[in-house]
């Protein structure tokens, strides 16, 4: 297979593992290699925009988008969310098997290189919210081997671990207390095993207990600038300084309710508002801080983007702005292969 475009898109969050778990077609795997026009990602639509991986998430939804008395959504119960963590990792390893080399689990900075190189997607095993995770980190460590990456503690939800930001607008992220014992001892764990922490959803308290513990660059791997749009899930300005200090970064989410300044899932906003986060990071903390983290088949995205073949018009928007050959390799792939490659030493 050829190797992808000269600008190659490496993004930092998706969930398309749970849009083909949760489809009904009887064989979703084919539907991923050979295209179904569903959702925002499949190989061939990949191929097609230059769009040659990512951060893959594992992500259990709650049992019900009932939200609590505080905003929260309930937690899925450890059992349920195992079952359902190892029947998506399935998916991924079956996708992998059966692609031909079209698709590549990476493990190492190198992986993804050469994944890029033989045109082959570039896939990180990644679990958003670790409620699949026992508090002993017996999974943990199976996970690791089985080839998880990265790992977000949270989602926006309490569990065993740490408090979740709930989605409010406008909002500090400031809400609530942060890592419990257990989750102290996670992220000390996922130190010693180089699996990347995801701050995405994290509150603040929680956000900066893992900064003092952890020996990693901070990485906000689909989040957005607070100062541009005052949600709860994005980054403060010194959340921002604070990932830019430990040489991490942030991958900004193409979804509509981060993006604009009020609140509003509005997917008429166009990219405009979304070239102005990366500005307004790069300005901020340095071109080398700054990524994608589309959360593609999470989330409503401008429509004028459709699909994940939508981040040629990103990298169109940041050419006529003024961003060189050399900004956008960073932007596009080069910070998220540098950031990683720090975290896991290879």
């Amino acid at each position: 297979m050829p190797p992808f475009s000269d600008t190659p898109v490496f993004d930092g969050h998706n969930d398309v593992l749970l849009r083909l778990r949760r489809s009904n077609k009887e064989d979703p795997v084919a539907a991923f290699l050979n295209g179904d026009t569903e959702g925002h990602i499949d190989l061939p639509r990949a191929r097609e925009a230059g769009f040659a991986g990512g951060l893959c998430a594992l992500y259990v939804p709650s049992p019900s988008r009932q939200k609590d008395a505080d905003g929260n959504f309930p937690t899925p119960a450890q059992p349920e969310a195992l079952n359902e963590t190892m029947a998506m990792a399935r998916l991924l390893f079956d996708i992998e098997r059966r692609s031909g080399g079209g698709v590549t689990v990476c493990r190492t900075a190198a992986d993804i290189r050469r994944a890029f190189a033989d045109g082959s997607f570039a896939a990180v095993f990644h679990i958003e919210g670790a409620e699949a995770i026992d508090t002993d980190l017996d999974a943990l460590h199976v996970f690791h081997q089985a080839g998880l990456r990265t790992l977000g503690p949270v989602w926006s939800r309490q569990n065993a671990f740490a408090f979740g930001v709930p989605f409010a607008f406008p909002s500090s992220p400031d809400i609530g207390p942060g890592l419990t014992d257990a989750g102290k001892a996670l992220i000390r764990a996922c130190n010693e095993l180089k699996i990347m922490v995801d701050l995405s959803h994290m509150n603040e308290k929680g956000f900066w207990e893992i900064a003092a513990i952890s020996d990693a660059p901070l990485v906000a791997s689909h989040s957005n600038v607070h100062a541009l749009c005052p949600h709860s899930r994005n980054a403060t300005d010194r959340q921002l300084d604070a990932i830019g200090d430990t040489g991490g970064l942030i991958g900004i989410n193409f979804g509509a309710l981060f993006l604009g300044r009020d609140g509003s899932r509005d997917t008429s906003i166009g990219i405009e508002p979304l070239l102005d986060h990366i500005d307004y990071v790069a300005n901020r903390i340095g071109i080398d801080h700054i990524a994608l983290g589309s959360d593609f088949d999470g989330t409503m995205i401008p429509a004028v983007m459709k699909d994940c073949r939508g981040v040629r018009l990103i990298i169109e928007g940041l050419k006529s702005r003024g961003y060189d050959a050399e900004a956008l390799a960073k932007v596009t792939h080069e910070n998220w292969i540098r950031v990683l490659e720090t975290t896991w030493g290879a």
